[in-house]
């Protein structure tokens, strides 16, 4: 197999002098740190060694007034920062804050990624202004990936950090967690997944819907499920009411017709698409693609269930303005603030004259297998018993 190219390439040898005892206990430190080959653990050592930096990269504000970049007759996308355009906003003007901040992942590993400690120091900032702008019947919602501490299979609590911090000090309340998942996710991370065998892919991002008080303005009658097969069945041959073995009483009522099934909160969006008026526009006049967009029908959920036509929807970190196409779709309101206009040129593209799919105008669905289900003789897959400390050969 042909060596991969890398940055960096190991072309210098350096010689280091050690006495036999020496050699011998620096290869078994090495082995029992995971590590593939003695050079690997002295370089593991010389990292080390350098001045601690913060591990999350604290965005610089940009300095340059915001401007508004692009109008449309219900909405802005505005350049700059959000701070400033939340300090400039009315208190209680916005019904819903959706957007997707940056993840607490910046230096990029092959098989994880740095915990974020001063994420929720760099987000104080922007929980004060959500709080100011938000009305009490408003909704924050927040979808934010998780992050794996490098260089092992366990996992960050810096989005968790975030959503007790968001509660606890600023007074949010958590109206309810969703987990969105994609079907089309890769498996990774692939060092855990596919190469030492002990995770599964990680395949949600966690979705915090947010508010300032209890009771912020909601219906689920708006973001209806198809009915499963049985469902249709049950409603097409009726049903008794009964109490079952769990103990929970089913009512005649069950067997009435909603119009739809209340959908989990367990969000199965896939997030395939790779070609669209978007990305040609962007092609075609050489404009930066926005690398971590979520589907249209990701806002749309939120958009439907927590706010009316006319209503104010705004997202910080806009990107190339996914929130800000949808809410036009939807009649409201909308503000997306980004900092980089390159990402703002691309997204002019999504108020053209070609109208964007809502989730009803393309209906897709989703199935998740049993796991377990393919039969495995256990004595000839036996467990790894250092967990993966020590990357077996493939």
């Amino acid at each position: 197999m042909v060596r991969p190219t890398v940055s960096e390439p190991k072309e210098t040898i350096a010689s280091v002098r050690l006495s036999a005892n020496e050699k011998i206990d620096l290869e078994e430190r090495a082995r029992s740190g995971g590590y593939s080959s003695l050079s690997d653990y002295l370089r593991a050592l010389a990292r080390a060694d350098l001045p601690k930096t913060p591990a999350f990269s604290i965005p610089e504000r940009s300095g340059r007034p915001i401007r508004k970049f692009y109008s449309t007759d219900l909405g802005d996308m505005w350049n700059g920062d959000a701070l400033d355009w939340m300090t400039n906003a009315e208190a209680a003007s916005v019904n819903l804050v959706m957007t997707s901040p940056p993840f607490g992942l910046v230096r990029k590993k092959t098989y994880g990624n740095e915990d974020a400690h001063d994420y929720c120091k760099w987000f104080r900032q922007f929980a004060e202004g959500f709080s100011k702008i938000l009305k009490d019947d408003g909704s924050l919602v927040i979808d934010i990936g998780g992050a794996w501490k490098p260089g092992m299979p366990t996992r960050s609590l810096y989005h968790y950090e975030l959503l007790i911090m968001l509660c606890e000090e600023y007074g949010f309340h958590l109206c309810l967690e969703h987990f969105w998942w994609n079907p089309a996710k890769l498996p990774t991370p692939a060092e855990w997944v596919n190469i030492r065998r002990v995770r599964v892919k990680d395949a949600v991002n966690c979705v915090w819907w947010l508010s300032k008080t209890p009771w912020p303005k909601a219906c689920n009658r708006r973001v209806l499920a198809p009915y499963s097969k049985s469902m249709l069945s049950l409603l097409k041959n009726g049903y008794t009411a009964k109490t079952r073995p769990s103990g929970h009483v089913i009512s005649t009522k069950f067997g009435r017709d909603n119009g739809g099934s209340v959908p989990p909160n367990l969000l199965a969006i896939a997030n395939t698409e790779s070609n669209g008026v978007y990305q040609d526009y962007c092609r075609e006049h050489s404009l930066d693609i926005h690398p971590a967009r979520f589907p249209a029908a990701l806002p749309e959920y939120f958009i439907r269930m927590t706010t009316d036509p006319g209503d104010l929807v705004f997202d910080p970190f806009g990107g190339s303005c996914v929130t800000g196409m949808v809410a036009e779709r939807l009649g409201r309101r909308w503000a997306c603030v980004e900092l980089n206009s390159a990402y703002l040129e691309g997204a002019i593209s999504r108020f053209g004259d070609k109208a964007i799919n809502l989730a009803a105008d393309k209906p897709s669905t989703y199935s998740i297998h049993t796991p377990c289900a393919i039969p495995v003789d256990e004595s000839e897959v036996p467990l790894i018993k250092d967990g993966g400390k020590i990357r077996q050969a493939i």
